[in-house]
């Protein structure tokens, strides 16, 4: 196994990233990239919430079989394709640059995602479990958030730290992951066991199992839907699959072991948020639909179950698995997108040199970029950061879909019949998935996302087509912008999560219309009819606005976008109509001899095998074939030099072409032309070769350029191919060029 120390390998001339992860290592950077604060926040009170303890579990369930064909996609994908970058290396080398970029987008939109998340959720751990220590320093409010700058600090250096440890230790990360990945995993399942004992086990009652009210189908599967996000982060060793120090077959097993723990850990926090609930609440439902009047340990309901029948020991198990949980996403996600930004350096879609790697085959610039760009985000708040991550759902079906995609064309073309069948499941699921996520919002009043993350969906998409111009812009080798269905598929996912915020914004402000129209006949009385028709217009108007608002809004987002397909695919053509003017030029020079400027011995070839074509279709009834040969030039290239031969071939060239107007010339050798008559040149055969043999016996006895002609009809039926026709012309010129020495001496 290579050692972290040693410089990176160059091979071809290429840096590579240096060997170190082990199995345990792959095992405990899927785990702890897949889990993260949204574990205990997101699965123990949205899950519960939607679908109630069994619904929650069932949905996990199926997320678990759904992430298994995935899983196998991806492992497929990672022993054929070992380069870093996954699936944004697998789409492109399997699926095209366009449908990569696609691809690339919304996995760096995922991974940002999840590391600002658990970046953010830092603050919040200590809020909840030590108390307001970094709630200090200058304040503001954002979308109804308060940020101090006490916790942007510790947010911020928190990444700076983790950051840090990712480009100057590599092994250190290795076991930090290990150490961590399994102090959360037993510190869960320890807290469940015992608590579950404890609680009297499955006699203790966890109702309602269902929550009442709603479709049972439809809890199930809305928490089904949500599994795309709760699991985003198992394929992260696919970034990383150059730094396997393991055979990557051995991948699958590793997946599936990230998988099902990361389920049993999910189902765990579940089970534990029902356990138990204060006794001022009625049962679970009550507890956790009131979660935000609580504090502390109440907070968080797994942890309340882990105190009540652990005490101070179970409290202080969870915490510091929560606390593990955050620091193994962070250093998961680093790890994962500054190897996804080197496969993009690499390939130059953004500057090369962030691809360059220390002499230990790391990424550091990578690293300094993503911690750069990030340090900033906890500025925006919590609030801001719950939308982007509601984003990571529709994301993970898209980068899903594309890899399935990939699997299943690769798999086709190596004849391998189960990812053939994992391929086209992980299409079907992904498109189904987020087809019943707009399905759900429509027949049910749960709401997959909010509406400001469907607009920051659409926005990071319009902020996608614009930077491909910059890609496309730069992009020399002419890789990207030839698939303009992928740039409308684009285009109809900008407009389709538009108008889902566009519906979501309008209803609210009609909702808001209706509660202020509401409020004023329950707080007026004796209201006129004039003050009533002024309100009621008012309210009207403002709708209106709202709703014109809206649409400009939607239908500008929409236009840029339009506008960028028109700009890049405009700058495609132009560019391939540059490659089609040289491909002409070169072309040309190919069929066109440089010397003579007749046509030349590939062209001649190709002329050849037309004529064979013909013959053997029967499409062609009479040509002739006339060889000639100039003689006497190896005397004068040894007399007066290769320039007065040059000269002497251009003159023995031109007196062919004037006999031979209408017909093509080639020349196929150093001193030998050929012709091929049809039409006129045909049927004046004779008289043209008797005026270019009388011209040619003029200058034999005066000094001028002397050609030996031969010419050869086809004879149909008799003739199997125009290479017949050749040698019969070729061996009457030299039977003339015998003639002509004779008549010299």
């Amino acid at each position: 196994m290579p050692d972290e120390g040693k410089t990176a390998e160059n091979t071809g001339g290429a840096q590579k990233l240096s060997v170190y992860i082990t199995p345990l290592g792959a095992i405990a950077l899927s785990i702890g990239s897949a889990i993260g604060w949204g574990s205990f926040v997101v699965t123990g009170n949205s899950y519960l919430l939607k679908a109630g303890p069994l619904g929650s579990v069932l949905g996990i369930l199926i997320g678990v079989v759904i992430m298994l064909i995935i899983g196998r996609n991806y492992h497929y994908l990672m022993v054929s394709h070992p380069d870093s970058g996954g699936a944004y290396t697998y789409v492109k080398e399997i699926l095209g640059y366009d449908r990569a970029y696609l691809t690339g987008w919304f996995l760096l939109l995922a991974y940002l995602s999840v590391l600002w998340a658990n970046m953010s959720a830092l603050p919040l751990f200590v809020r909840y479990f030590i108390g307001d220590i970094f709630m200090t320093g200058p304040s503001y409010e954002i979308f109804g958030y308060t940020v101090y700058l006490g916790e942007v600090l510790l947010s911020a250096g928190a990444l700076a730290l983790s950051g840090l440890v990712c480009a100057c230790f590599k092994k250190a990360t290795q076991f930090v992951e290990i150490i961590m990945a399994a102090v959360f995993v037993l510190g869960i399942a320890v807290c469940f066991f015992v608590s579950f004992g404890k609680s009297g086990g499955f006699a203790n009652s966890y109702e309602p199992l269902i929550l009442s009210g709603k479709n049972p189908v439809m809890q199930v599967a809305t928490v089904t839907c949500m599994s795309l996000w709760a699991f985003v982060g198992f394929e992260n060793i696919s970034h990383s699959s150059e730094e396997f120090a393991f055979k990557r077959k051995r991948t699958f097993g590793i997946i599936v072991s990230s998988i099902v723990v990361t389920a049993l850990l999910y189902i765990f926090v579940i089970l534990l948020s029902v356990m138990a609930y204060p006794d001022a609440c009625d049962n679970w439902t009550d507890y956790i639909s009131n979660i935000g009047q609580y504090s502390g340990i109440f907070r968080v309901t797994p942890l309340f179950s882990a105190n009540k029948y652990m005490g101070a020991v179970g409290a202080g198990i969870l915490m510091a698995a929560v606390l593990c949980l955050i620091i193994t996403s962070l250093i998961g996600q680093m790890l994962a997108m500054s190897r996804f930004i080197y496969a993009l350096g690499r390939d130059e879609v953004i500057p090369p040199p962030l691809a360059k790697l220390d002499g230990r085959g790391t990424p550091v610039r990578a690293i300094m970029l993503i911690t750069g760009v990030s340090v900033l985000i906890p500025l925006a708040g919590r609030t801001a950061i719950g939308w982007i991550v509601d984003v990571t759902t529709i994301s993970a079906a898209l980068i899903y879909c594309f890899v399935s995609a990939a699997a299943y064309k690769a798999a086709k073309e190596d004849n391998s019949p189960l990812e053939k069948v994992t391929g086209v499941l992980g299409m079907i699921i992904t498109i189904l998935l987020c087809v019943m996520m707009q399905l759900i919002n429509l027949l049910t009043d749960e709401t997959m996302m909010e509406k400001e993350s469907y607009m920051l969906f659409t926005v990071w998409g319009v902020i996608g087509f614009l930077f491909f111009r910059g890609v496309i812009k730069h992009d020399s080798k002419n890789r990207f912008g030839r698939s303009i269905i992928v740039w409308l598929f684009m285009l109809g996912i900008v407009l389709m999560t538009s108008m889902v915020w566009m519906n979501e914004a309008s209803t609210d402000a009609a909702k808001e219309r209706f509660d202020e129209i509401q409020e004023y006949y329950e707080d007026k009385s004796g209201i006129s009819i004039d003050d009533e028709d002024e309100f009621i217009d008012a309210q009207i108007s403002a709708m209106n606005r709202e709703f014109l608002r809206n649409g400009v809004v939607v239908f500008g987002l929409f236009a840029l976008c339009a506008w960028a397909i028109f700009i890049n695919h405009s700058t495609m053509s132009q560019r391939e109509e540059q490659s089609r003017t040289a491909l002409g030029a070169a072309e040309e020079k190919a069929y066109r001899d440089q010397l003579t400027g007749v046509k030349s011995k590939h062209a001649f070839a190709e002329k050849e095998e037309s004529y064979n074509n013909r013959i053997g279709l029967g499409m062609v009834d009479s040509f002739a074939v006339v060889v000639c040969d100039i003689n006497n030039l190896k005397t004068i290239n040894d007399t007066l030099g290769h320039k007065a031969g040059d000269e002497y071939i251009r003159a023995g060239c031109m007196m062919v072409c004037k006999v031979f107007t209408h017909s093509p010339v080639f020349r196929i050798g150093g001193d030998e032309f050929v012709a091929t008559l049809e039409g006129d040149d045909y049927d004046n055969r004779f008289e043209l070769i008797e005026g270019l043999n009388a011209q040619v016996e003029e200058n034999n006895a005066n000094g001028g350029v002397v050609v030996s002609v031969g010419l050869s009809e086809y004879q149909k039926g008799i003739d199997p191919s125009f290479h017949a026709v050749f040698e019969r012309a070729d061996g009457l010129m030299y039977a003339r060029k015998k003639e002509l020495k004779g008549i010299r001496d």
